[in-house]
C-alpha cells in the first residue's frame, strides 16, 4: 500500500467534508500499514489541524474520521475498509424514584445465597456507559477511576443517571443505609462512552473496548445497542473475546421476536434478556434463539444521581445482574475463559416458566452457575 496515497485520500475528505458529514470508521487490513498511516498522522497532527479530529482505534488497526471520506480510489479497496459509525443508545425506560435493602433482582437470583463463598473481590468490572456518580455512598467502596473518552482530563462523572445505575447492581456495598449489588466486593471501572443524552458513535464503544482489553478487565457490562451489524464493533468484540475480556451486552426494549441488537448479536457476547417479577419474559424485552440468558430487568431499583435511588425497567438492567453474577463466578473460581464461562451461564439456568419458542435460554441463578461451575476441571 502506497501510504502517501492513503494519507491524500484521507486529507482531502476531511478537508472537504462539512460540519453535517457523518463520522466513518477506516480500518487497515494489514496491521503494518495501519501503524505506518499512524505514525505519518501523528507527525502531521501539531502543524495540519485536519489531523486533530482523526482517533485512533488499535485493537481493530482502524481510525476514526470525523466525516465522511470521498469515494474509496480502486488502488486502495484492498487494504482498507470504510464503513458509517452510526450512534448507539442505552437500553433503559425510566420509571420512579424509591426501597432500600437487597433489591427484588439480586435476590431473584440468588446471589445472598453464595455470598458466604464469593462476593466478587478482585475482579476488575469495566462498564461502558454514561459514567457513575463518584459522591454515591453505595457506590464508594466500589469504584476506581476508570476513563472519560469525551473528556479525556476529568473523571467520568455520570451526568445522566444510567450508568451509576448499572454500577450500583453490579456492585454496590451499602445495605443498611442504601442498597447492595449482586457483587459488593468486585471493583467497577466506568468507562465513559456516552453523553448526558445516553449517545454514542461505535468508534466510542471501540475505544472502550480497547480501553478494557489494555486495562484487563475481567468482564465488561455493554448496556447499550443498535439495529446495524457494524463489521468494525464486531472486530473489537471479537479481539476483545479472545484477549479474556468477557463483552455482556443488553438484547434491546423494542419488543421483537427473532431479533435483538447488536452487539448482544454476536456470537462472542453474552446476550441478555429481562424478566419480570413473575418470572416472564418481559414485554418491552427483545426476543431470539441469540439470547443466552434472562435476569431481572423490570422494575429495578439501583443507585441514581445525588446520592438517591431510582427504579428503572430494561434489558440493561438485566445485563448488569449477569455481569454482576460473573464477577461473582470469577472470584470464586478464577482464570475461566470468556468460552467457559458463556457454557456455565448457558448450562446452569432455569427454564423459564412459559413460552418454549424462545429457544434453550433460561434465567439466571447464581447457585446453580456455581454448582456446574465446580464440575469443571
Amino acid at each position: 500500500m502506497h501510504a502517501t496515497g492513503v494519507l491524500e485520500w484521507l486529507r482531502s475528505s476531511l478537508s472537504h467534508s462539512g460540519p453535517s458529514s457523518g463520522k466513518h470508521i477506516v480500518r487497515f487490513t494489514n496491521p503494518g500499514d495501519y501503524r505506518k498511516i499512524l505514525q505519518a498522522i501523528q507527525a502531521r497532527r501539531s502543524s495540519d489541524s485536519c489531523w486533530r479530529g482523526v482517533r485512533r482505534l488499535g485493537i481493530i488497526h482502524g481510525l476514526s474520521c470525523p466525516a465522511a471520506p470521498e469515494e474509496l480510489p480502486p488502488a486502495f479497496r484492498q487494504s482498507l475498509v470504510v464503513e458509517e459509525d452510526p450512534l448507539v443508545r442505552i437500553h433503559a425506560v425510566p420509571a420512579s424514584l424509591v426501597e432500600k435493602g437487597i433489591p427484588w433482582g439480586v435476590r431473584r437470583i440468588r446471589a445472598p445465597e453464595v455470598w458466604s463463598r464469593t462476593t466478587g473481590y478482585q475482579v476488575k468490572v469495566g462498564v461502558i456507559d454514561t459514567g457513575v456518580d463518584f459522591l454515591h455512598p453505595d457506590l464508594r467502596h466500589s469504584l476506581e477511576r476508570g476513563i472519560n473518552l469525551i473528556h479525556r482530563t476529568m473523571l467520568p462523572q455520570d451526568d445522566n443517571g444510567h450508568g451509576t445505575h448499572i454500577a450500583g447492581t453490579i456492585a454496590a456495598a451499602n445495605q443498611l443505609q442504601g442498597m447492595i449489588g449482586v457483587a459488593p466486593r468486585a471493583t467497577i471501572y466506568p468507562v465513559k462512552a456516552f453523553d448526558y443524552n445516553g449517545t454514542a458513535y461505535v468508534s466510542d464503544i471501540i475505544l472502550a473496548i480497547d480501553w478494557c482489553v489494555r486495562n484487563r478487565m475481567h468482564v465488561v457490562n455493554m448496556s447499550f445497542g443498535m439495529q446495524t451489524k457494524s463489521k468494525a464493533l464486531l472486530s473489537a468484540v471479537n479481539n476483545a473475546y479472545h484477549s479474556g475480556v468477557l463483552i455482556v451486552a443488553s438484547s434491546g426494549n423494542d419488543g421483537k421476536r427473532g431479533d435483538i441488537d447488536y452487539p448482544a448479536g454476536f456470537a462472542q457476547t453474552i446476550a441478555v434478556g429481562a424478566i419480570n417479577r413473575q418470572g416472564k419474559v418481559a414485554k418491552f424485552c427483545n426476543r431470539s434463539s441469540l439470547i443466552d440468558i434472562y435476569a431481572p430487568g423490570e422494575r429495578i431499583v439501583s443507585s441514581w444521581l445525588r446520592n438517591r435511588l431510582r427504579e428503572m425497567s430494561g434489558t440493561s438492567m438485566a445485563t448488569s445482574h449477569v455481569t454482576g453474577a460473573i464477577a461473582l463466578l470469577l472470584a470464586h473460581k478464577p482464570g475461566l475463559t470468556p468460552e467457559q464461562i458463556k457454557w456455565v451461564i448457558r448450562r446452569s439456568a432455569r427454564p423459564l416458566r412459559q413460552n418454549k419458542k424462545l429457544g434453550s435460554a433460561g434465567e439466571l441463578d447464581v447457585v446453580r452457575m456455581l454448582r456446574v461451575a465446580d464440575r469443571l476441571p
